[in-house]
């Protein structure tokens, strides 16, 4: 398996979680079964068979968690060429006349809500991004055919402010009516 870059934030954040989930939650529900065992029979106790389908499900996630940090590797953002698109870019596409932005992220980090989708490096549009540069086209496959996008603009993570992102917009759309 390949390994993929995380950033310091999104390991520790997965590391915090696996921590909270062994001690905190796990205990939780060991007290649930204990709780349950005591009041006897366990072939029709139903909450003795909850808290075990429930620890088993906790304990599954655990162990997805603790794969997905022995599979990364912590990387600084953006390290690499400043005019291609690296892990921890946030690339403005158009898409058919639209634009949308999207920002190269590590396992965990990943968040499709909000103005800027944050996807995985690994993800179909993640592998199709990485290395073009600005004016480049991009297929990726898709159910339906391919999704054909442009990228209009590559942005560092330290550039992620808002009024840097504004200013640059409006240069990229200036440029691409002339």
């Amino acid at each position: 398996m390949e390994r993929q870059p995380i950033s310091r934030e999104g390991y520790d954040k997965l590391r915090e979680e696996v921590r909270r989930l062994e001690e905190v939650d796990m205990p939780a529900i060991a007290e649930r079964i204990k709780s349950a065992r005591e009041e006897g029979d366990l072939k029709e106790n139903a909450e003795y068979h909850s808290a075990r389908e429930t620890q088993g499900l906790l304990q599954a996630k655990i162990n997805q968690l603790k794969s997905k940090l022995a599979s990364c590797y912590i990387a600084e953002r953006a390290e690499g060429p400043a005019d291609s698109v690296v892990f921890g870019s946030r690339v403005t596409v158009d898409v058919g006349g639209d634009q949308e932005v999207y920002e190269l992220v590590g396992p965990g980090e990943e968040d499709y809500e909000g103005d800027v989708m944050k996807i995985l490096t690994t993800s179909p549009i993640g592998t199709a991004m990485m290395g073009k540069k600005i004016g480049d086209q991009i297929e990726v496959p898709i159910p339906r055919g391919k999704l054909k996008m442009r990228i209009i603009s590559i942005q560092r993570s330290e550039e992620h402010t808002s009024e840097f992102q504004s200013l640059r917009h409006l240069v990229c759309r200036l440029l691409l009516e002339k």
